[in-house]
């Protein structure tokens, strides 16, 4: 098992992961991608394509130039609607012929909390949404792709985004950004929903794996102690939530400034989001309630 502090793959290379499945990582380092975004190739002659990237055409250029002898891109699939994960799908699908296959649109699979947050005005917190993306075939939950030699199952986990999905395959679940190794994923309302987010690592739980890769960084060998550290992360933030309102009504950046005492002051922005989606998710456990009406600076208060 690669520790994730080991990591450190060439940009560009296509690099082989065991059962038919190569990565290649793109060139986007950054605080919120790591080391950049993982790119997926399943197959030996018929290739799927899990999240091509950015639109940087130095990648574009890795990915058909990791095509061997006889092998063609024949899918392309998406795990979600972020600008490290997305932009490139549609140009490798008029380089290569394939269809594009996802959830939906950038906005689909948003919880009913969430769109009225965004109806009140909410926006995205920057973390880089493809509101252009436009996927040829739609995935429904569960639903069966296949392909030469391969077959993989589309899992709606809603959470990080509404329209997350994973991909599972031979012992082996695409995780997109819901599980890292390298980092929790983020969870920003309206397009993060907490709550959706702790089912979907239930979900994954329960399905069980050899194997996860995800978005960025090494594989997740064993998958089901990661889910098990992401869930009890979660609920300590929460309790650290619940014992700071019980000072007082307090908004989420208010919060979110006593929680992460030791978050650099350009992260702060994301703790917030984080914050918000916690008392949201405590809102739906009947365990908080706004003073105001639904937005992020709402006061809330212990019920």
């Amino acid at each position: 098992m690669m520790p994730q502090s080991a990591f450190n793959p060439p940009v560009g290379i296509a690099e082989d992961m065991g059962r038919g499945i190569r990565r290649i990582l793109a060139p986007n380092p950054s605080p919120m991608t790591y080391l950049g975004t993982n790119t997926y190739m399943l197959g030996e002659t018929g290739i799927a394509v899990i999240d091509p990237g950015p639109d940087d055409q130095s990648h574009l250029a890795a990915i058909l130039g990791a095509l061997g002898p006889g092998q063609r891109v024949t899918h392309i699939l998406v795990t979600h609607a972020h600008l490290d994960h997305s932009p490139l799908a549609a140009q490798l699908a008029r380089e290569t012929g394939a269809k594009v296959h996802a959830f939906g649109h950038a906005r689909d699979g948003r919880s009913a909390v969430m769109e009225r947050l965004a109806q009140s005005g909410l926006n995205d917190g920057g973390e880089g949404i493809d509101h252009g993306f436009c996927p040829d075939i739609r995935l429904a939950d569960g639903e069966v792709v296949t392909g030469e030699g391969w077959t993989i199952t589309a899992l709606w986990t809603p959470g990080h985004l509404g329209n997350h999905l994973c991909f599972q395959t031979r012992g082996a679940v695409f995780t997109g950004d819901l599980v890292m190794g390298w980092a929790s994923s983020l969870v920003s309302p309206p397009d993060g929903d907490l709550t959706d987010f702790m089912a979907s690592c239930a979900r994954l739980r329960d399905i069980g794996a050899e194997v996860f890769h995800s978005g960025h960084g090494a594989p997740i060998d064993d998958p089901m102690a990661r889910l098990d550290w992401l869930i009890s992360h979660r609920r300590a933030r929460e309790a650290a939530v619940l014992a700071q309102l019980g000072s007082g009504p307090a908004t989420a950046q208010e919060l979110a400034q006593r929680i992460y005492t030791d978050t650099p002051r350009a992260l702060l922005p994301a703790a917030t989001r984080n914050v918000l989606a916690h008392l949201i998710d405590l809102m739906g456990k009947n365990l908080v309630s706004p003073l105001d009406p639904l937005s992020s600076d709402a006061r809330f208060a212990t019920t």
